[in-house]
């Protein structure tokens, strides 16, 4: 079975970047059958989509965050990433990651329900 696990949250200051990483193990399928997203969850709020990537390697973010995330992968690695820029104290909530085996080759998920699998999550706290 497909475990997720992400790495590289910690604390940051308002303005600095982190990237965060996602490896996936226990594939019995190459990577490249996943869809892979990237989500969010603040104390207190429901968990918001933050980027996605299609098995082709087409992306999907909200607008709000286009242009201060980047998400990407590297399947001979089996990881998913995402790059965060410019990072404000709004940004910090628990970062998860999600598979979803056998998605349409060119479409991202943007849905949590979609997913089959997740990770635990790493803290992103981003202090002003």
């Amino acid at each position: 079975q497909v475990q997720l696990v992400e790495s590289g949250g910690g604390l940051a200051q308002a303005g600095e970047s982190l990237r965060l990483s996602c490896a996936a193990s226990g594939l019995t399928f190459p990577f490249t059958i996943f869809a892979m997203g990237w989500f969010r969850q603040a104390a207190g709020k429901e968990r918001e989509f933050v980027a996605a990537i299609s098995r082709s390697g087409r992306i999907s973010y909200p607008d709000s965050m286009k242009d201060q995330f980047t998400i990407f992968r590297d399947n001979a690695q089996n990881t998913v990433y995402l790059q965060m820029n410019t990072l404000k104290p709004e940004d910090t909530a628990v970062y998860f990651c999600a598979a979803k085996a056998y998605a349409p080759y060119y479409d991202p998920i943007e849905q949590v329900h979609e997913y089959d699998t997740w990770g635990r999550g790493t803290q992103v706290t981003v202090s002003s």
